[in-house]
């Protein structure tokens, strides 16, 4: 009698096979050595192959008997995978459909109506001489961190944060979290999750880092974000619950959307209102100073232009435009200079990361949206712990909204 295909177990692999074509396509992996070190020592796969594994195991998982919650995890997963594996070997796909594959949604243009009133409210808060393109330059140079406080800083506010969330949400005991500053990098922080509740979270110290966002990257990075997302699904999902697919963490797949929105909602869901006043107080103990309620003041105005990145990405693989047409748009709609849009542009054109930027549009407006839309009797953290402990997907969010 023929063996029973362990279909999570087989995704694990497929997904470790992904790491060979393209370094950094396994973002975490917390399983067993051994299943890593075989797949290592197998032949080395070619992207038609793993379209076809990525497709056989699709096929199998209406038979599979998973439960329901497990089996729609997987089947985006493998979808995304599909996706992947076919853009690798060459075949043409839309970027418009390939974002839908990896992610579950439909991305298309903003209003740039929204962007001119989203500029207008700046420029109530940032009065002055000079453009508005100016004005906010100056104010986020005010809120810079010297690069040589910037370590202590980020540990007084992780510190903090991490106060918060244990109280709030809970963590094992022994996690823990190292921070490392780095350079030559397309993103600004990047979390690293080793296993056994473990992180490194790593700063690009090309960027200048203002006062008012090292809130929001601790956050994102670590706690309520990635890290804690981590160490609780390690925990649930993994050594309680027994599901192994959940000890890889694959790039270009709906868990990173899911991932993504959930650690960019870490601010809301830590501090909530307030968040500026409560970080300037943080940071103030080490002698450095910001605004804080001007600063969540511009934040909350400057929100709406986060959109101008995803439309950067459509107007570069969708629309055909060139590099200096998208550049100018950076730089007009999300007042940034010139740097600071080739370091996006950067990001949007890297073979690994073009379609990522949809994880943190799409994934902050479509988990804001299901947040806010909680019973009104029920906290923020009853809502949020969802995120951090269930294998929900963008699909079954946007369902328990209502969206078709």
């Amino acid at each position: 009698m023929a063996r029973a295909l362990d279909l999570p177990l087989e995704y694990v692999r497929l997904g470790l096979r992904f790491d060979r074509l393209e370094s950094g396509f396994v973002d975490a992996y917390t399983g067993d050595p051994r299943i890593r070190a075989e797949v290592g020592d197998e032949p080395a796969p070619t992207p038609q192959l793993l379209r076809d594994q990525a497709r056989d195991l699709l096929s199998e998982l209406d038979a599979s008997g998973l439960p329901a919650d497990r089996a729609d995890f997987l089947r985006g997963q493998l979808t995304g995978l599909e996706c992947t594996a076919r853009t690798m070997s060459g075949e043409p796909v839309g970027f418009v459909d390939e974002v839908a594959a990896y992610f579950q949604v439909d991305v298309a243009l903003g209003d740039e109506s929204v962007y001119a009133a989203a500029h207008a409210e700046l420029g109530r808060l940032l009065p002055g001489g000079g453009s508005l393109a100016e004005r906010y330059a100056e104010h986020r140079r005010r809120e810079e961190c010297p690069p040589a406080r910037l370590e202590a800083a980020v540990h007084a506010l992780s510190s903090a944060l991490r106060d918060r969330v244990r109280k709030e949400y809970g963590l094992p005991e022994v996690e823990t979290v190292a921070y490392e500053v780095v350079t030559d990098q397309p993103w600004s922080g990047f979390n690293y999750y080793e296993g056994d509740y473990r992180s490194r979270v790593a700063i690009n110290a090309d960027l200048p880092h203002r006062l008012s966002h090292l809130p929001h990257l601790v956050a994102h990075e670590a706690y309520p974000g990635h890290h804690t997302e981590h160490c609780r699904k390690e925990r649930g999902l993994v050594e309680r619950a027994g599901r192994p697919e959940h000890t890889v963490f694959l790039v270009n797949t709906p868990e990173c959307l899911m991932a993504e929105g959930l650690a960019d909602l870490g601010v809301q869901a830590s501090i909530g209102e307030g968040w500026g006043p409560w970080a300037a107080e943080i940071v103030g103990d080490l002698g450095l100073r910001f605004d804080g309620h001007l600063a969540e003041q511009v934040a909350a105005a400057a929100a709406p232009l986060n959109r101008v990145r995803q439309d950067a990405a459509i107007l570069l693989h969708d629309r055909g435009a060139d590099t200096a047409d998208v550049s100018a748009f950076l730089q007009r709609w999300s007042l940034v200079s010139a740097d600071r849009a080739a370091q996006q542009i950067r990001f949007l054109t890297h073979p690994l990361w073009r379609a990522y930027i949809s994880t943190y549009v799409e994934g902050y407006d479509l988990l804001s949206r299901w947040l806010a839309d909680r019973p009104a009797d029920q906290p923020v953290a009853d809502r949020f712990v969802r995120l951090l402990d269930e294998p929900l997907t963008p699909r079954a969010v946007a369902a328990e909204l209502g969206v078709r």
